[in-house]
């Protein structure tokens, strides 16, 4: 591996790390100073600080399936890895390096309340359209995710991603 691919992957996990401390210094922070209160107003009838305590998946979906949530984490972290050592170090790919950063931080995020506390601490609501409570790691998937999207199907070409094949050379090679 080159010099360069190696300082890109060595700042995708500095990033990844820095992403999870702010993502667990935000959910201790909800816990020490929202936990069994009364929800803290930011904006009345706008958005709001309220902590819950989420054993399910998004939207309250999948209850009690803190197996199959850290499964599905650690595959998403492995395609992810992969996806980003595969990566050449163009300049045209590094915002791919942040969003699929950006995913990784908030799986590991979620994972780690998952692991730690067999739930997710969650406390950002946006009481203006009742949407569910959420927390910064959310945020990081979401958001990412949904530009990772925009990218795939507007911007890089069939051919910009082809560095991303699961089959071997040999495989390749005989085809």
């Amino acid at each position: 591996m080159r010099l360069k691919k190696k300082l890109w992957i060595l700042l995708d996990i500095l990033g990844i790390c820095a992403l999870v401390a702010l993502d667990q210094y935000t959910k201790y922070l909800a816990v020490i100073h929202l936990k069994d209160k009364p929800a803290y107003i930011i904006f009345n009838g706008v958005l709001e600080l309220n902590y819950l305590e989420n054993k399910g998946a998004a939207f309250g979906m999948l209850q009690n399936q803190k197996a199959f949530f850290i499964f599905v984490a650690v595959v998403i972290l492995g395609v992810i890895g992969y996806v980003l050592i595969k990566t050449p170090d163009h300049k045209k790919y590094r915002i791919m390096h942040l969003l699929l950063s950006l995913i990784a931080a908030g799986a590991i995020g979620n994972m780690i309340d998952r692991i730690r506390l067999n739930y997710v601490v969650d406390f950002i609501y946006f009481v203006l359209i009742n949407f569910p409570i959420f927390n910064v790691a959310d945020i990081y998937v979401t958001v990412s995710t949904v530009f990772l999207v925009i990218l795939l199907l507007f911007v890089y070409k069939e051919n910009d991603l082809s560095f991303i094949s699961f089959k071997s050379k040999r495989y390749r090679e005989l085809k």
